[in-house]
């Protein structure tokens, strides 16, 4: 079990994660590059578990796309509206269980080709974050797919030193103490953990992962420019965003990234 249930459950409980995807343009692309990212994965064959599902934002993406969709989730809340949405939709080949990353002893091994871990990377410090590598390993098929989900600190601490709102409090020493040694946000220490694309790759290595990509969804230089530019020039800069998610170069610049491996 994760140090930090309780934290977690008590930040998602109210199902926020429904409209993160929607709460802005900036906050979209890390939905949709993630979707870009994994999808050539993915297809009629695929069984597919995605651990910390949310309210089933990918999974609805997905669901014609796959053989088999499990959304695993610690916060009950979550899951509840993830199958209220699975029995809205009629969907027979999608399902939402409670969950913790950490330990999915209800889960058999070997049986998935792609595993998804989308979320619980974002919450756990370094020796958890290990368990949920040898879980995603345990579960998934010989040569399958999984995709962990991280936050960069350097991204997001670059992110809020550039932002034109938050500029004016970073950077400041106890940020830098927080964030760049102790690898924790300094507004929510206990609940969120960053790290970066080195050390996800030097993990994937220890559990037996051979890296297939690791690039970013979303950069901190557009934080403030998204959103404040119009919708045509939005679309003017949509092909430098897709530049910018193509390559590796990039990824230590975004707020969220994706280590995509093969088992």
């Amino acid at each position: 079990m994760s140090s930090n249930e309780n934290k977690v459950k008590e930040k998602y409980q109210d199902a926020g994660e429904e409209k993160r995807a929607a709460q802005s343009r900036y906050s979209g692309l890390e939905f949709h590059y993630t979707k870009k990212h994994i999808s050539e994965y993915i297809n009629q064959n695929t069984k597919v578990v995605e651990l910390g599902c949310g309210t089933g934002y990918y999974a609805m993406h997905f669901s014609d796309k796959c053989k088999e969709y499990v959304g695993v989730d610690i916060t009950p809340e979550n899951i509840a509206l993830f199958n209220e949405k699975v029995k809205a939709q009629g969907l027979r080949n999608v399902k939402g269980l409670i969950g913790d990353a950490t330990n999915l002893s209800n889960i058999s091994d070997n049986y998935f080709d792609v595993v998804l871990c989308l979320g619980p990377l974002y919450h756990l410090p370094p020796d958890e974050r290990e368990l949920v590598f040898a879980e995603c390993r345990r579960i998934c098929k010989n040569n399958g797919i999984v995709v962990f989900s991280y936050i960069s600190k350097i991204g997001v601490y670059s992110g809020a030193c550039v932002h034109d709102k938050l500029r004016e409090y970073y950077p400041n020493e106890n940020a830098n103490e927080i964030i760049l040694t102790q690898n924790k946000d300094d507004s929510n220490p206990d609940l969120f953990f960053f790290t970066m694309p080195e050390e996800m790759e030097s993990i994937a290595r220890k559990y037996g992962f051979s890296k297939i990509k690791n690039l970013g969804t979303d950069f901190f230089v557009t934080m403030s420019s998204v959103e404040a530019m119009s919708d045509e020039r939005f679309e003017i800069m949509k092909p430098l965003l897709d530049q910018m998610a193509s390559y590796e170069s990039c990824t230590g610049m975004s707020n969220h990234a994706v280590l995509i491996c093969r088992r």
